[in-house]
């Protein structure tokens, strides 16, 4: 997981700060072979700067034979504040089959949230189709979303709105700010002053959680 202050570390120093964990913890990483060798670890889904997440899954391999259900806490031990190994465990499916993600929210109004607000939330995103200009690697292009959104529920929680959502991991990949975006763009009137987002579970493509 990668919570509290953690949020705001980026992807690469977060690589670094494992592959430095791994060696601390005397836990040998395996290298690749040929001139530029580089440790066999990565992360299956890149987390966006500043969100949060308690499912991170994190792909790696090490040279020696290590007893699985010790290795996450001498990680964890060696790791700065709000990031820890939860679980580590031989895979059973390959990355590919990462299709869903469970992600939860919140949205701040500086005018203040209303039962009527979150319905309103609720029919936006409920809509046939949601097309929103965004950027890619080949430029901006209009893009519909609804098909990556699978579920998304919103209620007051005192002066904020509690977002509940599984949108599509890959193949496409929806960025949770996409959703900030589509208000931003065809209803603006709804669109938060501020957003935050975490990750809370993984699926495959039949939504059973994925290993």
């Amino acid at each position: 997981e990668k919570t509290g202050r953690a949020a705001y570390i980026s992807h690469l120093d977060l690589m670094r700060t494992m592959q430095r964990a791994f060696l601390r913890a005397e836990l040998p990483l395996r290298y690749s072979e040929g001139f530029n060798p580089h440790a066999q670890i990565s992360m299956v889904l890149p987390l966006s700067l500043g969100h949060e997440s308690v499912c991170e899954v994190m792909d790696f391999r090490v040279y020696a034979d290590c007893k699985l259900s010790a290795m996450p806490k001498k990680l964890t031990d060696v790791l700065p504040e709000g990031i820890r190994v939860l679980k580590v465990y031989e895979p059973k499916q390959k990355g590919s089959n990462l299709k869903w993600l469970r992600v939860t929210g919140r949205f701040c109004y500086d005018k203040g949230v209303s039962p009527e607000l979150c319905a309103a939330l609720e029919q936006f995103f409920a809509r046939d189709g949601i097309v929103i200009t965004r950027r890619t690697k080949r430029g901006e292009g209009e893009t519909d979303i609804r098909p990556a959104i699978r579920e998304f529920s919103a209620v007051c929680q005192g002066d904020e709105i509690a977002l509940n959502a599984v949108v599509s991991a890959q193949e496409p990949t929806l960025n949770p700010e996409h959703l900030v975006s589509a208000l931003h763009q065809l209803a603006p009137e709804l669109e938060p002053d501020f957003a935050r987002f975490m990750r809370t579970a993984v699926y495959d493509a039949d939504m059973q959680v994925f290993e």
